[in-house]
Order: C-alpha cells, then structure tokens, then sequence
C-alpha cells in the first residue's frame, strides 16, 4: 500500500509538470496580441522569457519532489539527501516567489493605462502566497528531519 501511494504521488508530480509546461507552450499563442505576430516573435517576447526563466525554479523543485519521494519509497527519509532535497525545494519556492513580486511590481509600475493589470496582480498574488507556504513548509520539515536524523545519530552512538 505504502509503495502504491509513493508511486500515485511521483505520478501526480509528473502530471503537474507536464500539464504546466504544456501551459508554458501553449498560452503564449493564445495571448490577444499574439494574434499578428509570427512564432518567433510570440516566444521571442521579453516577458515570455522571463516566464520560462522563472519556470525553471518550479521545475527543479518538482524534480527535487519527486527525489524525494523515492528516498521516502527507498526508506531512506532519515538521510542526508532527504535534508538536501527538502532545502532545495525550500530555496526554489524563496526563488519562485521573489521572481512573481518582480514580475508583479514591474507590471504593476509599466503597465499601459488602457490595461487593467488586476487580473495579472491577483495571480501573482495567489502565486506568491502558495510558494511562500510551500517554502515554510518544506523549512519546518528541514528542520524537523534534520533534528530527527541529529537524534538517530546520537542514539547510533550511544549503546
């Protein structure tokens, strides 16, 4: 059951990655003031890129994820990978939340007076929150890993 559950949740964290590079691809054509424009010059746009730039941060996180889960199915949480794998993740979601405020902020301070940015704001917001909780999450149970792992240590030692 254990390993049918680790193997679920490795397959959900690959369906989160592919469903959100298929956003990544797919989005950018949809765009309004993609309509006049050629392929190039849709994926060519500043902002596009600084999308695909700050991608790259939620991606390594899932991967660090799904490491994860597989030391968790290995039986091999009380490890220092575990810790390792925990704390980039931690890093990732600090790194993803910094880089939505930017963008946020940017649209925010550039954006064209006919537009209303709102919608983009909110998002951001939205966004940012959610990493933040997974940064704060994944650093309690950093910690808490590595407490565990400094205790086994000591009872190893300890006869």
């Amino acid at each position: 059951m254990k390993r049918i559950s680790i193997i679920f949740l490795q397959a959900v964290i690959v369906l989160i990655g592919v469903v959100a590079l298929a956003i990544l691809i797919r989005v950018p054509l949809t765009e309004g003031r993609a309509t006049n424009l050629d392929l190039f010059s849709i994926y060519a746009d500043p902002f596009i890129l600084y999308g695909y730039a700050t991608s790259i941060a939620f991606f390594v996180a899932l991967y660090k994820a799904f490491k994860l889960l597989g030391y968790i199915g290995q039986n091999k949480v009380f490890s220092s990978n575990s810790v390792k794998a925990l704390k980039s993740i931690k890093y990732c979601a600090i790194v993803l939340s910094a880089l939505i405020v930017t963008a946020g902020l940017y649209i925010k301070i550039f954006h064209d007076k006919e537009d209303d940015p709102a919608g983009f704001l909110a998002i951001c917001i939205v966004t940012t929150f959610a990493s933040v909780v997974v940064a704060t999450a994944a650093a309690i149970f950093e910690k808490l890993l590595q407490n565990a792992i400094d205790m086994k240590s000591e009872n190893d030692l300890t006869i």
